[in-house]
């Protein structure tokens, strides 16, 4: 005979009750509390804290340096996708300007399957002789490579120069050097419209909808900057053999890696990004223009800088930068400097600390390029 309906539930209720003040008389004893899963971000923060960084330096010879160098730039562009420039292009003079010390040309570089390249290129004044050739590479913010190449001219770009000394590449176009001035995504004319992209990160975004296609958005302006390398060795104007690239912020991080990537590049300044992606990442972050999917699995920051060596690197780094965290800061220029031991290059990675905040300082810099690119 089976039980009736009211007989089992009031069966069910009784042993819950007795379940459930058993349970109150075990916590009451001091018993195990029931164990909850960790906060996501708690979770993300502790794996970013035990990431392996398998691929670390630890060579104490130039021929483990070279060895260590070909293994992790290979691994590098494998994380960071396809990111090689057209070989042909074709290119549109939008503008041009003839202004104190050199000639502003706006360019847009076009090939058939590549997003269009806008590039000021800056042609000092008096070029009777192939000169070195320079990419200056900008960094976040709404003017994108308008501040870099030091158009004042445009409304809001002459506050944006004062507040960060932003103007580099009219600086070293007046300094007689040749100057690309890229404009990478998603930034300046190729932001659009912001209000596009409703309340979200235009930097998270394009990264995330990137990543759904297989490609990377910091492979994807590696690409840019090499499009601009490419563009500077072509002109008649410039040495191919002489050629640096600068940077602050995310155009330092970007100068950092395109340096890493490219043998043909000389010397580079890296401003205002003396930081690791384990501290970065370690509290809520968004900026998917300097992400590398997978990255803290066999490196970080200070790796792909070790990529450099043994050519010179200027590090920047203002006193009042909030962007880098000093013990972070020193544990980074200690694991570069072991590459650079190994070259016997110790004194070719230079940290200039000023006094100042998040900005280009330039004085070791430039003295650093004048001696490299002579």
């Amino acid at each position: 005979m089976q039980p009736s309906n009211r007989t089992s539930r009031r069966s069910f209720l009784v042993g819950t009750g007795a379940a459930f003040g058993a349970q109150l008389a075990a916590g009451a004893r001091g018993a195990e509390p029931t164990p909850s899963p960790p906060a996501a971000g708690e979770a993300v923060r502790t794996a970013i804290a035990n990431a392996p960084m398998a691929m670390k330096f630890t060579g104490r010879t130039a021929e483990e340096g070279r060895q260590w160098q070909a293994a992790f730039r290979s691994k590098l562009r494998e994380l960071l996708g396809p990111c090689d420039p057209p070989q042909q292009w074709r290119t549109t003079v939008r503008s041009t300007a003839k202004l104190d010390g050199f000639r502003r040309e706006d360019l847009l570089l076009e090939a058939d399957g590549f997003s269009s390249l806008p590039v000021y290129l800056l042609l000092p004044d008096n070029l009777s002789d192939r000169r070195a050739g320079i990419v200056a590479l900008h960094g976040h913010g709404e003017f994108g490579h308008h501040a870099v190449a030091g158009r004042d001219d445009l409304p809001g770009v002459q506050q944006a120069i004062a507040g960060s000394n932003y103007d580099y590449g009219r600086q070293l176009a007046r300094r007689g050097y040749v100057v690309a001035c890229p404009c990478l995504m998603p930034f300046g004319e190729r932001l659009g419209k912001r209000e596009a992209f409703g309340k979200q990160d235009p930097c998270g975004d394009v990264f995330i909808r990137l990543l759904a296609l297989g490609r990377v958005l910091m492979g994807e302006n590696l690409r840019d900057a090499l499009w601009a390398l490419n563009l500077l060795v072509s002109r008649p104007e410039v040495d191919p053999v002489k050629l640096g690239c600068v940077g602050l912020s995310l155009g330092g991080r970007m100068t950092m890696l395109t340096a890493a990537m490219e043998p043909r590049i000389k010397v580079a300044a890296v401003s205002g990004a003396l930081n690791v992606m384990q501290e970065r990442l370690s509290q809520p972050y968004g900026c998917g223009a300097q992400i590398i999917p997978g990255l803290l699995q066999y490196g970080d920051v200070p790796e792909i800088g070790s990529l450099i060596a043994p050519r010179p690197a200027v590090w920047e780094v203002g006193s009042r930068d909030g962007l880098v965290k000093q013990p972070w800061a020193d544990e980074a220029v200690a694991r570069m400097r072991r590459a650079y031991q190994a070259f016997s290059a110790p004194d070719r990675l230079l940290v200039d600390r000023f006094e100042g905040g998040h900005q280009w300082h330039g004085e070791v810099a430039y003295d650093v390029l004048n001696k490299t690119l002579a």
